[in-house]
């Protein structure tokens, strides 16, 4: 069965899914954005859980539960810092997404929900990043994997337009 690819005007924190992903900083411990609205919504039993993982490193993810959410679990991903484009961040973000998606397919999720990694205070730009996501999402999902759905959480208006037009 060929995986679904949408994109949803919608805050991610509200999602039914098997994952969201969280555009989190290396501590994994919360922070602005979208990163501090999943720890909000999850509650600190999330923060204790990521106060065993270490931290994470910009473009690995890990995983955890999704506690007082409605997704069964958070995969935490670091994109890149946007310093120009010659420090290797295209490369780090695809990483993020296909790392988070090597999660989710190896303990057998079959739906995922992704932010606009990198577009909000890491500053990447916002049209690079969706063709980055997109194609790599396409390109993972052409192996056969349990993954079902991938959805492009869009916070705004101008990214979901931005992935729409990418998904068209």
């Amino acid at each position: 069965m060929k995986a679904t690819l949408q994109a949803l005007h919608a805050d991610i924190t509200t999602l039914d899914v098997d994952a969201i992903v969280n555009a989190a900083n290396t501590s994994l411990l919360g922070g602005g954005g979208v990163d501090g609205a999943i720890h909000r919504a999850a509650g600190e039993e999330l923060t204790r859980e990521c106060m065993g993982l270490d931290g994470c490193e910009t473009g690995q993810a890990k995983m955890t539960q999704g506690y007082r959410l409605k997704a069964r679990h958070v995969i935490h991903t670091v994109g890149p810092v946007w310093h120009g484009g010659t420090h290797g961040e295209p490369e780090l973000l695809r990483a993020c997404y296909e790392n988070s998606l090597r999660l989710a397919a190896k303990n057998g999720l079959k739906s995922i929900a992704f932010p606009c990694i990198s577009t909000g205070v890491y500053r990447f730009p916002p049209d690079q990043a969706a063709q980055i996501a997109v194609q790599t999402v396409r390109e993972f999902l052409a192996v056969p994997s349990l993954i079902e759905r991938v959805i492009f959480c869009c916070f705004g208006r101008d990214d979901l337009t931005r992935y729409q037009t990418l998904l068209a």
